[in-house]
């Protein structure tokens, strides 16, 4: 089977630009090319399309995807690097969602500020948006978030 890029992107639901741009990252293998100069894909590359299109929907960075596919082409490795590499990403998952709730606080702080209908003159949430007091620490510092 060979299909030109437009079929491709129907057939996996990514635009042209991302499948252009997945190859310029050296994530899907290059295609080869007509006598006209098209791209021509085949059944690998709808695969490694639906393998790259899934680790995104896991929110995993190119370099974790890169990192993966490498794995997977490597057959006789093991896979506690695979292992390693979810991990880590567990991880900075967890660290997403710590720096989210301290957002999810920090806004609720800040939409304590105006409890109702007021002139936008003496509107709490602006005022505190003015002079940052919805992000100090408890040093006294302003927060990096």
């Amino acid at each position: 089977m060979e299909i030109r890029i437009g079929e491709l992107a129907r057939l996996t639901g990514c635009e042209v630009v991302t499948i252009r741009y997945y190859e310029k990252e050296g994530l899907l293998s290059e295609p080869a090319r007509s006598s006209g100069n098209y791209r021509l894909y085949g059944e690998a590359h709808i695969k490694q399309l639906q393998f790259i299109r899934h680790c995104r929907t896991l929110d995993m960075a190119l370099g974790e995807i890169r990192a993966l596919l490498g794995l997977r082409d490597n057959s006789a490795q093991d896979c506690s690097e695979v292992n390693a590499l979810l991990d880590t990403h567990i991880q900075q998952v967890e660290a997403r969602i710590e720096a989210l709730l301290q957002l999810k606080q920090h806004l609720a702080v800040l939409r304590e500020k105006c409890a109702g209908a007021r002139p936008v003159t003496s509107c709490g949430i602006l005022q505190g948006l003015a002079d940052c007091s919805c992000h100090t620490t408890g040093a006294g510092g302003v927060a990096d978030a």
